[in-house]
C-alpha cells in the first residue's frame, strides 16, 4: 500500500486542500477515508464540507469558528497520526443495467478504433471490470469511477457535446461514469442506463457514494425499455477535422 506524501494547499479563505497522493490508485482510498473521518471528529461544528477525490481531500471550514491557521494546525496534527481506515474499500455494490447499442453509445466505434479492439470486445471489457467510486463532482450525482481496463483508456472527445442524455454511460482516460442528468460533456458514450443516479426524493440524493463499487450489466433493448429507458438515438461525435469545417 502506497504511503501518503501530504501537502497542504490553500483553497480560498475557508478551505485547505490536502494532497495525499500524486497518482490514482485503489490503495489511496483507505487513507482518504480515514482523514475524512478524523476531520469530522476534530473540526466538529466548524466543519462545513469535505470533498474527497482520487488523491486529495478538500476541507471547508467555518471561518467564524476557526481561523485559517488553526485549521491548518488541526490538519497537520491529524496527518501526523494518520493511518489507513480498515474496510474502507468495502462500499456498497451496485449493478447498473446498461443497454450497449450504437444508437445510444455512438462513440464505442471510436474507442474500438483507438484500442484496436472490436466494438463487441470494448463492451465485454467494460462489463468485466468492477469499478470503485473515487469522487463525486462535475454535476450532482456524477460519480468518477475507475479503473478502466488499460486497453480501453482513451482521450476525451475533441469537441464536447452540448447535450448528453441522462443515463449515458461513458469513458475517458482511465475512468468511467454515467451521466445523472442532461448536461454538456466530452466523454466517449458507449451505452445508456435507465437507473436514476440522482434523485431529490432519495436520502442523500446521489445513488453512488465515494468507496461504492459498481458493475455495469449488459441488457437488451426490451429490458431497457421495460426499465423506462430513453431510446432516443444520438449521433456520433464529429472528428476534430469535421468540427473545424
Amino acid at each position: 500500500m502506497a504511503q501518503p506524501l501530504p501537502r497542504l494547499e490553500r483553497a480560498g479563505l475557508d478551505g485547505w486542500m490536502v494532497r495525499l497522493f500524486e497518482h490514482i490508485d485503489d490503495s489511496n482510498l483507505p487513507w482518504l477515508t480515514a482523514l475524512a473521518h478524523d476531520c469530522e471528529v476534530a473540526f466538529g461544528s466548524a466543519l462545513v464540507d469535505l470533498v474527497p477525490s482520487y488523491t486529495t481531500l478538500l476541507v471547508v471550514f467555518d471561518p467564524a469558528q476557526l481561523t485559517v491557521g488553526a485549521a491548518r494546525q488541526t490538519l497537520t496534527q491529524l496527518l501526523t497520526n494518520l493511518s489507513p481506515q480498515e474496510n474502507a474499500t468495502e462500499g456498497k455494490l451496485h449493478d447498473i443495467p446498461t443497454w450497449y447499442d450504437e444508437s445510444v453509445g455512438p462513440d464505442a466505434k471510436r474507442v474500438a478504433a483507438l484500442s484496436g479492439l472490436s466494438t463487441e470486445q470494448v463492451i465485454e471489457r467494460h462489463v468485466q471490470q468492477e469499478y470503485r467510486v473515487f469522487a463525486l463532482g462535475f454535476a450532482p450525482g456524477f460519480a468518477f469511477m475507475g479503473l478502466l481496463d488499460p486497453a480501453l483508456h482513451c482521450p476525451r472527445l475533441d469537441t464536447p457535446r452540448q447535450r448528453v442524455p441522462a443515463g449515458s454511460v461513458a469513458i475517458a482516460g482511465q475512468q468511467t461514469a454515467a451521466y445523472p442528468s442532461v448536461t454538456p460533456g466530452g466523454w466517449n458514450l458507449i451505452g445508456r442506463t435507465a437507473v436514476r443516479l440522482f434523485d431529490r426524493q432519495r436520502e442523500g440524493f446521489s445513488l453512488l457514494r465515494v468507496s461504492d463499487r459498481v458493475r455495469f450489466v449488459s441488457i437488451d433493448r426490451a429490458r431497457f425499455e421495460a426499465d423506462g429507458g430513453d431510446t432516443t438515438p444520438l449521433k456520433a461525435a464529429p472528428s476534430q477535422q469535421e468540427a473545424r469545417r
